[in-house]
């Protein structure tokens, strides 16, 4: 695997910290799949990429666009080496005010949509023995957080999901970590008013909000041969809220 052009596949690139991932990633050694499930955020992928990748539509939430997706992989891009799962969404409530529909949509798109994109490109890592897998959490599902059990619960699931699938691919060369970021300036906190930024930031040791770089860079090192004898970790990326 050290001479071949690795190929690194993330889910959710247009914006972010997945935005911030793909720009890590655009280096000759390389060949980058960016997902969106909006035109204008293929557009902003094709944009970063250039020549130097595809941009391809993705909607996590929807099973047959996961299906199709894979189909168009198999055809234009073959085996993928290294996977990172950066989608993800919120929709807030209080449970006792959150409809199924919110519940079931999160859990499909923060969890049950890794587990069919990571099932179907592992089957080749463990055939070429060799393989990446990096998934992108919450301090939510560490610590909770008042009005999101619903994303909280969907990422505190991706640490037994992370621990477990790490055991079952161990022996094949394949790495499997879990990232868990802090309050990110993404447009997650652009949702919250003044005073809600304020109740964060009291919260955060370090008193300030992180970068989506603070958590590509870290992307970037467990992605590559440097990280091969770590594995089923989650990495805590939050300015001190959270150690454990």
């Amino acid at each position: 695997m050290k001479n071949k052009k690795k190929k690194v596949l993330i889910t959710g690139a247009s914006q972010g910290i997945g935005k911030s991932i793909l720009k890590k990633f655009l280096k000759k050694k390389y060949k980058v799949i960016g997902t969106s499930r909006s035109k204008c955020g293929i557009k902003k992928i094709k944009k970063i990429l250039k020549k130097n990748g595809l941009a391809i539509f993705l909607d996590v939430s929807k099973l047959n666009s996961i299906n199709n997706f894979f189909k168009l992989i198999k055809k234009k891009v073959g085996n993928i080496d290294i996977l990172i799962n950066n989608i993800g969404e919120t929709s807030d409530n209080l449970i006792t005010n959150m409809s199924n529909k919110e519940w079931n949509y999160i859990i499909n798109v923060n969890l049950n949509s890794i587990f069919y994109i990571s099932k179907e490109i592992i089957k080749n890592m463990r055939q070429q023995r060799y393989g990446r897998i990096i998934n992108i959490g919450s301090v939510a599902g560490k610590i909770g957080n008042s009005g999101q059990t619903n994303y909280s619960a969907s990422k505190s699931a991706l640490i037994g999901f992370t621990k477990s699938l790490s055991l079952e691919v161990a022996t094949r060369g394949i790495t499997v970590n879990l990232i868990s970021p802090g309050f990110i300036k993404t447009n997650m906190l652009k949702k919250l008013t003044s005073i809600q930024l304020k109740r964060c930031i009291q919260k955060i040791p370090m008193r300030k909000f992180g970068k989506p770089k603070d958590i590509s860079n870290l992307v970037k090192f467990l992605a590559s041969n440097k990280s091969e004898y770590i594995t089923g970790q989650t990495f805590h990326v939050n300015g001190g809220i959270c150690f454990l």
